[in-house]
């Protein structure tokens, strides 16, 4: 089966123009779409939103799947690289129009070479945001600007979704040990929400 995906972010992009570039490509190259994935809406969605998993899902070893270009697929080189890796695994042929991209995804030597150097990529990508991050991070501290957490705020916990239970249970006086076995965590941590929320003084 021969898929082709196709993903707009604006309203000034055009389905219909991948659509064509992805039909032209088929025919040129004696294949045959079968099925169009098609998503109008931003990369800066997630996987699932941008029906990423829906297609992994529906790929089938021996399939092949037409994007226009690489961007289509991810919003970065980091997660580019991991659905062809998915692919590559699922022994699914990746094709990629506007970067001449054929990556056949039975391991041969070309599969493997073009791998190899997406994923280096990738490093380097991370590399890249770690030491951006940090210059940022150094140069906020050098204006005076305080990292962290304000002193004094309160961070989230997994009990909050708990808050009108256990204000409950303070009020039929059960104990902090109670309420760590009823709720899975340890009594620390359940004095330590009861602290902060003020809810009671902790027993």
């Amino acid at each position: 089966m021969v898929i082709g995906y196709i993903r707009v972010s604006t309203e000034q992009q055009d389905v219909r123009n991948q659509q064509h570039e992805i039909l032209e490509y088929a025919n040129q190259h004696k294949l045959h779409v079968d099925r169009f994935i098609k998503r109008e809406i931003s990369s800066r969605k997630d996987l699932k939103a941008r029906g990423i998993e829906e297609l992994l899902g529906s790929l089938k070893k021996g399939d092949t799947l037409v994007v226009s270009e690489l961007s289509r697929l991810g919003r970065s080189i980091i997660e580019v690289i991991s659905v062809i890796n998915e692919l590559v695994k699922r022994k699914v042929r990746f094709i990629s129009i506007k970067q001449h991209l054929d990556i056949k995804g039975n391991h041969d030597v070309q599969s493997k070479v073009m791998v190899t150097i997406f994923s280096l990529l990738a490093e380097l990508e991370r590399d890249l945001i770690s030491e951006r991050t940090k210059k940022a991070l150094a140069a906020k501290k050098a204006q005076g600007v305080a990292l962290g957490r304000p002193r004094g705020s309160i961070g989230k916990s997994k009990l909050d979704s708990k808050l009108p239970e256990i204000v409950d249970l303070l009020r039929d006086r059960a104990s902090c040990s109670f309420m760590a076995r009823r709720f899975k965590v340890s009594r620390p941590t359940i004095v330590n929400f009861i602290r902060t929320r003020k809810l009671k003084a902790a027993d």
